[in-house]
């Protein structure tokens, strides 16, 4: 017996082989007798997880969407490890590290100095995205071995992240940590996200995947079949899997963490991991302002998105709504997460600190602009803040009154509505932070001076470039806004404004284009769900 437990672990882990195919230097890279295996998958485990940070493709200068993003991580393991990688085009083309279309760069052992690795990279993403990832990966068993770091969580036909960290230890808003890029294609920060997905589709093949491992046979490459990998199973598309919980991602979260703590451990847990994250914010703050207190970081710069914190918000947003859920399901402890609360100081400067009472009860007014002042990053402004956005929101009405009116008017009044619904939810807020005076309303259009002859269509267009980026970054406000208010109290209204928001955003997009406006347009930090 115990010899026949061993032949079969072997004969899972390592797949069988036939002719190796023959390599050339021409090639990406080379990979020898190097093959895929359950013990090289948990190498790739450990190296997401220690390796992959959110500045981690700023720090190589490699732009990226979110499918672009997860394929780029497997890629460049691969690479590191002179393993076998692959992946279907959108053209139904196969490429892999066998592909010769680059000879003619050079090669380096570093693979962040590799020319010809790096043009094969930058030729993937656009011919690939979340439509061809089924093709390229397999379902999972949900369970805490094949449920890693380096798996995939992939919504159909529309978003995707990778599995970051996997905490098993009841201190997180979910045991999985997932990240996530966006649209467009651009060197950016990764965000950090808690696994969130909605029910996986069978036919589309999506929700929680892995990689497929190319294998050779007959001298050529091609993927092991799905049923062959060692972490396959389609359980997740049962109905029994979801049976008793009241959403795909609670099942995955009790599946892999069954744990059962007190009320009190738990709240105690959540309270120390958001103490983590805050105190974690403050250099990044700091930093972020000192380099960009003088107006030198607009949105969508290089240095906004080295220096912004929108993905490490996101996540302290969602680790307060957690700590605020169990605080109102344990009415018992209400008091005792108060006390704590605020008796943890936050020293955000030299001379400034809040408690974490403040920031739970004021939590989604902190800004992730760098160039805003210290106070207004961590929610010390929120009247101007709320003012701002209510501006901004009446400013997008008008503008989308004027742009689409005419071209569509049914979707300008849908538009219209999704804003007005936004500028409610603005004012409740106002009110119920009692902000002194009245919220702002729409401002009426500023009378223009006459300008010369031989400048009137130059500066035509510099200002209607000026007003689309400025209903691009108020769009994208808005979805933020959207995100934070409605995503836990109610995510299809949540899902379905941000799609609606999405369709203006790539109106607005088509407008930058068509007005021949210069650079490329500030944009969305998350990628829509269709």
């Amino acid at each position: 017996m115990p010899f026949f437990v061993l032949s079969l672990i072997l004969l899972i882990s390592t797949p069988c082989f036939s002719r190796t195919p023959m390599e050339f230097s021409d090639q990406i890279w080379e990979v020898g007798d190097r093959r895929w295996t359950v013990e090289e998958e948990h190498r790739f485990e450990e190296w997401v997880d220690e390796t992959v940070t959110e500045d981690f493709f700023i720090r190589y200068k490699i732009p990226t969407d979110c499918a672009d993003a997860v394929y780029a991580i497997r890629w460049i393991y691969a690479r590191i490890a002179h393993l076998p990688a692959s992946a279907n085009t959108r053209e139904g083309r196969w490429i892999g590290h066998w592909s010769t279309d680059w000879k003619h760069l050079p090669t380096h052992p570093e693979w962040h100095r590799d020319e010809r690795f790096r043009a094969a990279l930058l030729y993937l993403f656009p011919k690939t995205w979340t439509g061809t990832l089924p093709l390229d990966t397999y379902p999972v068993r949900i369970s805490p071995d094949s449920i890693t770091p380096g798996t995939l969580s992939l919504e159909k036909e529309s978003h995707v992240g990778i599995i970051g960290h996997v905490f098993l230890d009841g201190s997180q808003a979910h045991p999985l940590q997932i990240w996530e890029s966006a649209l467009p294609l651009k060197i950016q920060k990764l965000s950090l996200k808690y696994f969130s997905s909605g029910t996986p589709d069978y036919k589309a093949r999506s929700g929680l995947v892995k990689f497929r491992w190319p294998v050779s046979e007959n001298g050529e490459w091609k993927y092991l079949p799905a049923e062959g990998h060692p972490f396959y199973s389609e359980e997740q598309y049962t109905s029994d899997f979801r049976k008793g919980y009241a959403n795909f991602a609670e099942a995955v979260a009790r599946r892999i963490d069954p744990t059962n703590d007190s009320p009190k451990e738990k709240i105690t847990k959540v309270i120390g991991t958001v103490t983590h994250f805050l105190r974690e914010r403050v250099p990044v703050v700091l930093a972020g302002y000192e380099q960009c207190r003088n107006g030198g970081c607009p949105e969508a710069s290089k240095l906004w998105e080295v220096y912004n914190t929108r993905g490490r918000d996101g996540m302290i947003i969602s680790l307060m709504n957690h700590l605020s859920q169990m605080i109102e399901s344990y009415p018992l402890d209400q008091e005792m997460a108060k006390g704590i609360m605020e008796a943890i100081r936050i020293d955000i400067s030299e001379d400034q600190s809040v408690t974490l009472g403040y920031i739970y009860e004021n939590h989604l007014w902190l800004s992730p602009h760098p160039e805003d002042s210290i106070e207004t990053r961590w929610g010390l402004k929120k009247c101007e803040r709320i003012r701002a956005e209510i501006r901004t929101t009446n400013h997008s009405i008008a503008f989308i009154k004027k742009i689409y009116r005419k071209k569509d008017p049914e979707y300008t009044d849908f538009s219209i509505r999704q804003q007005l619904y936004v500028l409610r939810g603005l004012t409740e807020e106002w009110t119920k932070s009692e902000c002194r005076g009245t919220p702002p309303t729409r401002e009426k259009k500023a009378k223009l001076s006459p300008a010369p002859k031989d400048s009137i269509e130059a500066r035509r267009r510099l200002k209607k470039c000026e007003r689309i980026h400025a209903e691009i970054r108020a769009t994208n406000d808005s979805i933020a806004f959207i995100e934070k208010r409605y995503r836990e109290k109610d995510p299809e209204y949540a899902d379905f404004s941000i799609r609606q928001q999405q369709h203006l955003l790539e109106r607005l997009g088509e407008e930058w284009t068509s007005s021949e406006c210069r650079e490329a347009p500030p944009t969305q930090e998350k990628k829509p769900r269709k």
